[in-house]
């Protein structure tokens, strides 16, 4: 950072995922505090503070919060078993960015983004999210033939989603015209059951398969919406719907999932017995350099 000295800092490190979080439960904890620790450290150090946003996800809040989720739901009930600690590591970054502006005078901000997807995403089986890893399984079965698609839980919890191109948009938007130590929602406003989610899907791939779902698998949230209300209010809004979502982003890679899917397989994966040691991927963006 010293070297390049970026105009624009984002912290959007982290490593989550039910499996994960069940087979490791302290690594995601241990990759979002003490990447956060580090990086806020080193801009203070440098003097670089008046342009740094921290990214926490909406699981930072409680399991069962009113809907939507406004930003004042934060640590006021218990959190989704599934991925508490990850959770707590978040909370603990936001706190942290609000301690280097009291003690420090650091001009950090806070976001909290829904639930995230778009081009060049983590597919993998065993550690990507339901909206990719859905692409992933309607696209094989596609080119296999195969007459049905099973997925997690029971297809009933709601969930918003949230296209990475909005979300870069947004944080450049909060960084020029927001400055205060609470941190804000960044969402679409419209949420979908995953069932509805894997239709969706179903239809942008072009194939249709008997849906499965596996009720051994942990469900999450049964609800996760969050409340825009002051990040609209500041003048930003969304306009991309989710199915114009979907589709860029099944477009974006021409039909060939195979490209998709190498971005997954050239992340450094390792072992879940080694996750302990893995190494952290933290990136650092700015308007035309970036370091990772």
């Amino acid at each position: 950072m010293q070297e390049i000295q970026p105009d624009e800092i984002y912290n959007l490190a982290a490593q989550s995922h039910v499996q994960v979080s069940s087979d490791t439960p302290e690594h995601p904890p241990d990759a979002g505090r003490m990447g956060t620790l580090r990086l806020l450290d080193s801009i203070r150090i440098l003097g670089m503070e008046k342009n740094a946003g921290f990214l926490g996800p909406s699981c930072i809040y409680p399991k069962l919060a009113p809907q939507p989720i406004s930003e004042d739901a934060l640590l006021t009930g218990p959190l989704e078993p599934t991925n508490e600690l990850y959770a707590i590591a978040k909370i603990a970054g936001i706190k942290m960015c609000q301690a280097y502006r009291k003690q420090y005078g650091c001009d950090f901000i806070s976001a909290q983004p829904t639930n995230l997807y778009g081009p060049a995403d983590n597919c993998d089986l065993d550690t990507s999210h339901v909206l990719p890893v859905s692409v992933r399984k309607f696209h094989e079965a596609k080119m296999t033939g195969a007459e049905s698609v099973t997925l997690w839980g029971s297809g009933t919890p709601l969930r918003e989603f949230l296209h990475v191109g909005n979300l870069a948009d947004a944080l450049m938007f909060l960084l020029k015209n927001y400055s205060g130590d609470a941190p804000l929602n960044v969402g679409s406003g419209v949420e979908v059951t995953i069932r509805a989610l894997a239709e969706n899907i179903a239809e942008v791939v072009g194939y249709e398969a008997d849906l499965l779902f596996d009720s051994s698998k942990p469900d999450g949230a049964p609800r996760m919406l969050v409340d825009s209300a002051k990040l609209h209010a500041l003048g930003w809004n969304s306009a991309r719907s989710l199915k114009e979502g979907l589709a860029q982003t099944y477009a974006s890679v021409g039909g060939n999932f195979s490209r998709l899917f190498a971005v997954s397989l050239s992340l450094p994966v390792m072992p879940r017995d080694t996750l302990n040691h893995r190494q952290h991927r933290c990136h650092i963006a700015h308007h035309s350099r970036s370091v990772s």
